[in-house]
């Protein structure tokens, strides 16, 4: 089990921290970008929101499985290879306007982005949820640990 003392670290992460690299299978090679990111109600994955003209959505819709990766900014270690950090390996799945809980993910992405209100309006727009299958937690040099599912939820939902 996760400490109280790191479960506060990989709250602060996820919850401050405003964007994330973004892993995809683009042509059968990976391709990383950045993106936005806030953590769906009740903890159980995060959602981004992004358009149908980037590559990773592309990707995205052709291939589900992707990898985010979150950190601590710069300086806020002794180095960098101490820097915290969490990585989620997990299942992208596309957010209809029309399906249950898309209201719900939508605020959460307006709370943390409301500059992001105009966007969507764009039709090239739309919301994905990244839902975790494994996850990595690296509270700072020699200090690493899976979290399942389960308790990522646990976690960012306390």
């Amino acid at each position: 089990m996760i400490s109280p003392e790191h479960q506060l670290l990989f709250k602060a992460i996820l919850h401050n921290q405003k964007v994330a690299a973004l892993a995809t299978l683009h042509e059968s090679e990976p391709f990383v970008s950045m993106t936005p990111f806030a953590v769906v109600p009740g903890g159980h994955g995060l959602v981004i929101h992004v358009s149908s003209l980037a590559t990773h959505t592309k990707d995205m819709l052709l291939n589900a499985s992707v990898g985010m990766m979150v950190m601590a900014p710069e300086g806020s270690a002794g180095t960098v290879l101490a820097l915290p950090r969490v990585s989620i390996q997990g299942r992208a799945h596309q957010c209809r306007r029309e399906s249950a809980g898309y209201e719900a993910v939508r605020q959460a992405y307006l709370d943390k982005f409301p500059e992001s209100l105009e966007l969507f309006g764009f039709g090239d727009f739309s919301l994905f949820t990244i839902t975790p299958e494994s996850v990595r937690f690296v509270a700072g040099f020699g200090r690493a640990m899976s979290i399942t599912p389960a308790e990522f939820a646990s976690i960012l939902a306390g």
